[in-house]
């Protein structure tokens, strides 16, 4: 038989899906995979709808419909001040996985090392070693996640290529600071790399904060690839429609790399991105207000139950410290208050290439408001 790709060959399946999986068997309330409770905006879902019956099913531009990117290009200007020509500067993909996919086959030649910042999410290190990308890892350290500069600046070398940053950053709940993000941009710009910034909880930041795109800093805007996402930003996660904003040097080859994926994304999807992305400053804030609530009640819950809390800055998730509470590993932990308290969350060891902390877990935010099964274990909030 012939040998298969390594990178995949092997592979486990993604720990959401493992932790979904349980979950379902089990019929316990899942909150390890991070999807809303709610199914969008009515009005956003109406547009897609009318746009399926009314308009054309064939084939849209291949770097996206022009209503979408314009409507991408306007969000840019509006809410972080960028100014980019929606022509050049903006790609639309099925998803923000399929966007970070293009980006690593566009940009990375093999040998190529990739700076990330772990714990990371699940896809970062398959994908770039798929291109041949060499990782360096940068660890933060719980619970506070702050960024060890120094550790940072010892991960670039001669053949460093890309800095990929996730901000706000799944699995921990963080939002780089201004100084971190400074100091990020410094070193990019310093060793002449390209930074690709996965920004797709970019409208989910609590407590008065505001997300800061590092392609607005001094010298990013020629060397960063800005990745968004209607399904984090829309609430519609099921709809895999991602945009990508970055100078034609980089957009286009990335749009090669997306010509020979996906090609293109359903049009009357982008029509409806197209007017949600378009919607007044009302709908942003009640949806950074509304998850926040959800954070403050879900953290809220553990923290009765003896659960250390780290803080939750942003995205939909919060993270939990359970070495008061057991000796076991997150492993075991996750998988028995899946099957004997009904709650299902995600170990966050799975987060990390290796040798990760073994006493901390993830739970998903949407789900929060929902009532938990109190069984055998007596875990409940």
């Amino acid at each position: 038989m012939a040998r298969t790709n390594p990178i995949y060959t092997g592979l486990p399946t993604t720990i959401f899906e493992v932790m979904s999986l349980l979950a379902r068997e089990h019929g316990a309330i899942n909150l390890g995979q991070g999807f809303p409770d709610t199914d969008g905006p009515e009005s956003v879902r109406r547009v897609a709808a009318d746009a399926l019956l009314e308009q054309s099913n064939q084939y849209p531009p291949m770097l996206g419909a022009p209503e979408l990117r314009q409507a991408v290009a306007a969000a840019n200007a509006r809410f972080h001040d960028i100014t980019v020509d929606w022509k050049t500067e903006i790609l639309v993909t099925s998803g923000a996985t399929e966007a970070l996919s293009d980006c690593m086959a566009a940009l990375l030649t093999p040998g190529d090392e990739v700076i990330l910042f772990e714990p990371l999410y699940d896809c970062y290190l398959p994908l770039v070693r798929r291109a041949g990308g060499v990782p360096k890892l940068v660890r933060l350290s719980p619970p506070g996640w702050e960024l060890d500069v120094a550790a940072l600046e010892v991960a670039f070398s001669p053949r460093t290529k890309v800095v990929l940053l996730n901000n706000p950053m799944n699995p921990a709940a963080k939002v780089f600071t201004a100084a971190e993000l400074g100091a990020i941009a410094a070193l990019v710009v310093r060793h002449d790399a390209i930074a690709i910034c996965d920004e797709v909880y970019e409208h989910i930041v609590f407590d008065g904060r505001r997300h800061l795109p590092l392609m607005s800093f001094p010298g990013m805007a020629e060397r960063t690839v800005r990745i968004g996402s209607a399904g984090k930003t829309l609430s519609l996660t099921g709809w895999k429609v991602g945009y990508v904003t970055a100078p034609p040097a980089l957009l286009d080859p990335i749009a090669k790399a997306h010509q020979f994926t996906t090609f293109t994304t359903p049009p009357n999807l982008q029509k409806a991105v197209a007017f949600g992305l378009n919607q007044d400053d009302a709908y942003f804030a009640g949806l950074a207000r509304d998850l926040e609530g959800k954070r403050d009640r879900l953290s809220a819950g553990l923290g009765r139950l003896g659960f250390a809390m780290a803080p939750a800055e942003g995205t939909y998730f919060v993270v939990a410290d359970i070495a008061g509470l057991t000796a076991e590993d997150d492993v075991s932990f996750c998988r028995r208050i899946t099957i004997e308290a009904g709650v299902a969350a995600v170990p966050l060891s799975a987060f990390y290439d290796k040798d990760g902390p073994t006493n901390f877990i993830r739970s998903a935010l949407p789900s929060a408001m929902r009532c938990w099964t109190r069984r055998s274990s007596g875990l409940h909030p």
